[in-house]
């Protein structure tokens, strides 16, 4: 049953994840039935050791306080001024005619007249109309070929095969042969065309009745008089008058501190601090290796995952326990003992089984 179930999974990973393409470059002397990929070489790095700064040389200002002393002098308290002093208006009682209403004209309207007429108009104007005939069909059928057999590149990604976790590092391309394929079509043929036939429409008309204006609307103009009152009020008898008033300045005796001896400045020099740090730095570029044969899918059987594990085991790797299963801990070591063997990293290539000794 756990067999079954691996098999089952792995089944349906290819099916999920092929992907009909053609490379952009193909593996040279390529055979059908056999899987290629480009491998992944890792990057090389050596670790130095510099002296870097980490804060520049600086100056720094320090100030010496300024020295003062205390005064006294008259100041000036208050400026002399004026001030403006109102004389108030004197005011009376007075009777004034005021308009409260202009005189104005107002436009009355005598309404129109109408009568009602009847009279016969064209509702629909004569016309034809075009009945249409169908036309008649029957079907054909035929079988033709729509693909000729040919041989096509299966690109796979992120099979058990892929021991990284970003699936571009995982190209997988097997040339397999793909049979002719044939359809057959069904086909409608015309056998009676289609045709129409014209039919006369009568005109058709009805009678209206509508109002029309006998006697047109008019206007006449009616004048309306002015009206007005007469209103009491205070008016001006002595209008407002000012004065000005002469304020003299006042003075106040202060106590103020002066500076004796103004504030100055020194220059202090900070020297520049440094540390000693490790560094990473490439060393070699890595990138993708050149077309290498690799494991097929339908090669990845439980035998062939239980030889990996074990050879890993034998050669210090730790890849868990041997349970016929590619998983996350037996990648972790494969990739370990590809790093550490100089090998390309990424897939189960046929360099990688031979180095573990696995046929």
């Amino acid at each position: 049953m756990k067999r079954f179930n691996i098999l089952f999974a792995l089944a349906f990973l290819f099916f999920a994840t092929a992907a009909v393409a053609q490379p952009q470059d193909t593996p040279p002397n390529a055979e059908p039935g056999k899987c290629y990929a480009k491998c992944m070489i890792p990057d090389e790095y050596e670790t130095v050791t510099e002296r870097i700064k980490v804060k520049d040389a600086s100056t720094r200002v320090e100030t010496m306080p300024a020295e003062y002393e205390t005064v006294t002098e008259q100041a000036l308290d208050k400026a002399a001024s004026t001030r403006i002093e109102v004389i108030p208006a004197v005011f009376e009682d007075a009777e004034e005619t005021i308009m409260t209403k202009a005189a104005s004209t107002r436009i009355e309207t005598i309404p129109a007249e109408y009568e009602t007429v009847a009279e016969t108009v064209l509702k629909k104007a004569a016309g034809t109309r075009l009945i249409p005939v169908p036309a008649e069909y029957g079907t054909e059928t035929e079988r033709k070929e729509v693909a000729p057999a040919t041989t096509k590149w299966v690109k796979r990604r992120a099979d058990k095969n892929c021991l990284s976790a970003n699936p571009d590092d995982c190209l997988v391309w097997c040339l397999v042969e793909v049979p002719a394929k044939y359809e057959t079509i069904t086909k409608t043929v015309l056998k009676s065309p289609a045709t129409a036939k014209t039919v006369e429409i009568p005109a058709e008309y009805q009678t209206l009745t509508k109002q029309v204006v006998k006697n047109p609307t008019q206007t006449r103009t009616i004048e309306i008089p002015a009206e007005y009152k007469t209103v009491k009020k205070l008016v001006v008898k002595t209008p407002a008058q000012t004065r000005t008033i002469e304020i003299p300045a006042t003075y106040k005796t202060v106590t103020k501190q002066v500076v004796k001896t103004p504030a100055q400045t020194r220059t202090i020099e900070i020297p520049a601090e440094y540390k000693t740090v490790s560094i990473r730095k490439l060393t070699k570029k890595g990138g993708f290796s050149e077309w290498r044969e690799v494991l097929c899918p339908k090669d990845v059987t439980t035998a062939k995952i239980t030889q990996i594990q074990r050879a890993l085991r034998d050669r210090g790797y730790n890849p868990g326990p041997i349970d016929n299963i590619f998983g996350a801990q037996t990648k972790a070591a494969l990739i370990k003992f590809q790093k550490a063997s100089g090998l390309p990293v990424g897939q189960l290539d046929k360099g990688t089984l031979k180095a573990l000794g696995v046929n």
